[in-house]
C-alpha cells in the first residue's frame, strides 16, 4: 500500500530520473517500494529530492489534485493491466469502482452535424446502461460525449494531454471545471505542463488504458482516433467502428484486424462491450 512518503519517492524518481516513465512503473511495483528505487539511484541525494518532491505533492493537494501512483489500490485497474501504464496520475475529482465500467468514445474535432448525433447517442446508450464514459476533452465529438453524458446523470471522466492547472482547448475550460463535480479529471503530466505533439498520444494510451473499449465515431486519416486504435489494440482492447467511417481507406483496413468491431446503431455498442468483456479478464 502506498503512503504519502512513497508518493513523494514516486515523485522525486520522475524528476530526477533518467528513464522513461513506463520503466520506472515497472521498477517500483517489482520492488514494491518508490522510495527503495530512489535510494538506489540518487543515493545521498535521496533524501534532498525527497523533502523538495513532499513540498510539491503539500501543495498540489491544496490544489485539489489527488496523486494515485502504481503502488496505490485506488489507481484503476483497468489502466493498471497495460504494459505503458504511467506510474502516476493526477486527478481533479474522485474515480469510483464504477470507473471500471468504462468506454472511450472519441473522434474529430470537426465532426459533422451527424457526426455529434452519433457521439451524442452512443454515449446516451453508454450512461443508460451503467458503463462511465471517457474522452479527451478535446474539441468536436469528445465534448459532444463528455457533456451528453454529464446531461444524462452519469459519469464521465476526461484524460487530458496537459497538467490538471492547464486547458486545452480553452473554450473547454468551463467543461474542465464542471466534470470533477461527476467524474474525474485525470493527467500523467505535470500539473503546469502545456500541451505538446507528444503528451497526445501519451494521452491516448491511458484513454485506452482506463477503457474496456475504444468507440471511434467519426474521424479522418490524419486523426489521433487511429493513433488510439492502435493503442487499444495492443493493449488487448476492442475497437469499435461506426459503419460509416467504412468509406474510408484506413477505416476499412482497419475494420479488418482482428480486435476491432463495426457498429452500425448506438444500442449496439454496450451490447457488444458487454459480449466481449463480461467473460474475460483484461490483460496487457
Amino acid at each position: 500500500m502506498s503512503c504519502a512518503p512513497e508518493t513523494a519517492a514516486l515523485v522525486a524518481l520522475l524528476r530526477a530520473g533518467k528513464r522513461n516513465p513506463t520503466v520506472y512503473a515497472d521498477l517500483v511495483e517489482e520492488a514494491g517500494s518508490a522510495r527503495a528505487v530512489l535510494d538506489d539511484e540518487q543515493g545521498l541525494l535521496a533524501g534532498q529530492l525527497l523533502d523538495a518532491a513532499a513540498a510539491e505533492v503539500t501543495a498540489w493537494s491544496g490544489q485539489g489534485m489527488e496523486l494515485l501512483t502504481v503502488l496505490d489500490p485506488g489507481y484503476p485497474a483497468n489502466l493498471r493491466a497495460v504494459h505503458d501504464r504511467p506510474p502516476l496520475i493526477f486527478v481533479a475529482g474522485r474515480l469510483a469502482a464504477r470507473d471500471g465500467r468504462a468506454v472511450a468514445v472519441i473522434g474529430t474535432r470537426r465532426p459533422s452535424p451527424s457526426g455529434l448525433d452519433r457521439a451524442r447517442a452512443i454515449a446516451q446508450e453508454l450512461v443508460a446502461c451503467g458503463y462511465t464514459v471517457v474522452s479527451g476533452l478535446a474539441a468536436g465529438i469528445d465534448t459532444a460525449a463528455h457533456t451528453t453524458a454529464l446531461a444524462g446523470g452519469g459519469r464521465t471522466i476526461a484524460v487530458i494531454g496537459t497538467g490538471l492547472l492547464c486547458c486545452y482547448p480553452a473554450k473547454n475550460a468551463a467543461l474542465q471545471r464542471q466534470i470533477p463535480a461527476d467524474g474525474a479529471v485525470i493527467s500523467q503530466f505535470w500539473p503546469d505542463a502545456a500541451p505538446s505533439r507528444k503528451s497526445f498520444p501519451l494521452r491516448n494510451a491511458v484513454m485506452s488504458g482506463m477503457a474496456l473499449a475504444t468507440v471511434i465515431v467519426e474521424a479522418t486519416h490524419t486523426s489521433g482516433a487511429r493513433t488510439q486504435a492502435r493503442l487499444a489494440l495492443a493493449h488487448g482492447r476492442p475497437v469499435l467502428l461506426v459503419d460509416s467511417l467504412l468509406d474510408q481507406r484506413w477505416a476499412a483496413e482497419l475494420a479488418s484486424r482482428p480486435g476491432t468491431h463495426v457498429i452500425r446503431t448506438p444500442a449496439e455498442v454496450p451490447a457488444v462491450v458487454e459480449r466481449l468483456t463480461s467473460t474475460r479478464t483484461l490483460v496487457a
